[in-house]
């Protein structure tokens, strides 16, 4: 985060500042200003969904249980986010969970402050507010730190535009003759961004590893 500042200080202060800089440094300034951890071993730019060096995209979503829309570039902390449908008994809660458990490590160390967990649904029919505020305590997020916020698309087609179309995170609704009619095959991803809203970890696996993000995290911060 330090480095960041740095260069938009420079940055503003007249490109014969700038040269200057870059003299004294041998040429030698971050080829990514915008994210502090390396591109990660596994990084491809093939993946549709937002990745390593991506911006976040410039949407604003509901948060049903607050009465309140939240613009996602305008959180000033560094956000950690998944894609999810709280009918979901499998993939969503290791998802969300994972996302839990760090909350849970940053009001054990004092950094709730300095993060912000904005979990996103794809199934905004039946994820309104009283059905989050239900898996809000399912889920066991603590409600007394004010860096928890689920989001809801108003509608299908609106959540398609947000999630698919600007995040890049497939999902598609699969009818059953249970569980009200349909269920989801979806992407599995949980994306860390920076406090400028660049991602740094784009994490892919079923099953997150929580201490792996709250050491990526710890470096954001």
């Amino acid at each position: 985060m330090k480095r960041r500042r740095v260069l938009k200080s420079l940055a503003v202060t007249g490109t014969g500042t700038l040269g200057a800089v870059a003299g004294c440094l041998g040429g030698a300034l971050d080829p990514n200003p915008n994210v502090t951890l390396d591109q990660p071993e596994e990084y491809s730019d093939k993946y549709p969904y937002r990745n390593w060096n991506d911006r976040l995209p410039d949407v604003t979503v509901p948060a049903p249980t607050d009465g309140k829309s939240i613009s996602i570039r305008e959180i000033d902390t560094p956000v950690l986010t998944t894609f999810f449908f709280s009918h979901c008994r499998t993939v969503c809660p290791l998802l969300v969970g994972a996302l839990q458990k760090v909350q849970m490590d940053s009001i054990k160390n004092g950094y709730a402050d300095s993060v912000t967990f904005v979990p996103i649904t794809f199934d905004p029919a039946r994820d309104d507010a009283k059905r989050l505020e239900a898996y809000t305590e399912k889920m066991n997020i603590a409600t007394d730190v004010d860096n928890w916020k689920f989001l809801r698309p108003e509608s299908e087609q609106r959540a398609k535009e947000v999630i698919q179309k600007k995040f890049g995170v497939k999902f598609k609704k699969d009818p059953m003759e249970n569980n009200d009619g349909y269920m989801f095959t979806h992407t599995m991803v949980v994306v860390l961004a920076n406090a400028d809203g660049y991602v740094e970890r784009a994490y892919r696996e079923r099953s997150p590893n929580t201490e792996q993000i709250i050491d990526d995290l710890k470096k954001l911060r």
